[in-house]
């Protein structure tokens, strides 16, 4: 089941523009809106250091989840922008989840190994693509922006400059709401 999910998504990942014809498309800064916004599905994963990660344990944070994998040349361009929004927002009530779809540990260390700088927010787990079955993933990177209320607020497919203004003012607004 897991390889024929991973081969559909393999199929619509070479689909997209500048993918097959070997360029390598812009990263983009839009989000969707979610509206209504949905709640989150539950999801309980195990991070790289063996902690167990809840989401429901994060209500009052806006959460970040990216749903990736290491072969996957979006998701590892959109990596850097993710971990420079950590950073940015550090000492606010806000987390960054990235879920890695079907891998192993070791391929995950050997990815981080390649970065300039490794990321310090917590990838979890799915190698059985259990959490991707319950979200709403459609390819590969898929994120969601989950409100303070544990709701959908935004989503995108394809990758995403993290730290693009449009992007960080649209966490700042989710900051601000009750």
């Amino acid at each position: 089941m897991l390889n024929a999910r991973f081969g559909l998504i393999s199929l619509l990942f070479l689909a997209l523009p500048g993918i097959s014809n070997g360029g390598d498309p812009p990263l983009q800064y839009s989000l969707i809106p979610v509206k209504p916004r949905l709640s989150s599905p539950a999801m309980v994963l195990k991070d790289t250091d063996g902690q167990t990660i809840n989401l429901e344990k994060l209500l009052g944070k806006v959460v970040i989840i990216n749903f990736w994998a290491t072969w996957c040349p979006p998701c590892r361009r959109e990596f850097p922008s993710m971990e420079k929004l950590r950073q940015l927002l550090a000492g606010k009530p806000f987390i960054i989840l990235a879920v890695n779809e079907g891998e192993n540990i070791e391929a995950i260390d050997q990815f981080n190994s390649t970065l300039d700088v490794w990321p310090k927010f917590p990838i979890l787990l799915d190698q059985e693509g259990d959490a991707m079955a319950y979200w709403p993933v459609r390819g590969l990177p898929t994120t969601f922006i989950i409100d303070k209320r544990g709701r959908m607020a935004y989503r995108a497919i394809g990758g995403r400059e993290f730290d693009h203004p449009e992007i960080v003012k649209i966490i700042n607004r989710l900051l601000q709401e009750k």
